[in-house]
């Protein structure tokens, strides 16, 4: 596969984070694994704002965030311009978050998800096109708010 792809997790989602890299790297994708790396309690935002950020900048085409229940790092994540984190917890959302709205970064609740279907959930998401079209018209005005947003802040 030659997609990058950036996965961060908090104390919550390690385990899953842990099953999923494996897979990914198992099945020949391309990882950046930027934490946590234990059970040991830490702060979401931290490992969302690392791989939103890595995402947002370009040093990776995806990101997969884990944690409890896949809500607080999807917060995070959306907060960075350029970002466009979905939550999915099945196949159907992963693959319309790809195809309707070119969402870059998928989150996961590891309390939510059992590991073979979030391998699933993941692939759906790496493999799927942004369908572009009527879509693409709502990206763009999704960027525009960024912008503006920007330019208040």
């Amino acid at each position: 596969m030659d997609m990058r792809i950036a996965v961060g997790a908090d104390h919550a989602g390690f385990p899953l984070k842990e099953a999923l890299v494996n897979f990914l790297m198992e099945n020949g994708w391309d990882v950046e694994d930027f934490g946590t790396f234990s059970t040991e309690s830490v702060d979401y935002p931290d490992f969302a704002l690392k791989v939103a950020e890595a995402v947002a900048r370009g040093d990776v085409d995806r990101g997969l965030l884990v944690c409890g229940t896949g809500l607080g790092m999807s917060i995070v994540a959306n907060k960075v311009p350029g970002v466009r984190a979905a939550l999915a917890l099945d196949v159907t959302s992963a693959r319309l978050a790809r195809q309707h709205n070119d969402a870059n970064v998928l989150t996961m609740g590891a309390r939510l998800i059992a590991p073979p279907l979030a391998e699933e959930v993941l692939l759906t998401f790496l493999q799927t096109g942004f369908e572009g079209g009527r879509h693409a018209r709502r990206l763009e005005k999704i960027q525009e708010v960024e912008k503006k947003e920007r330019e208040l802040g």
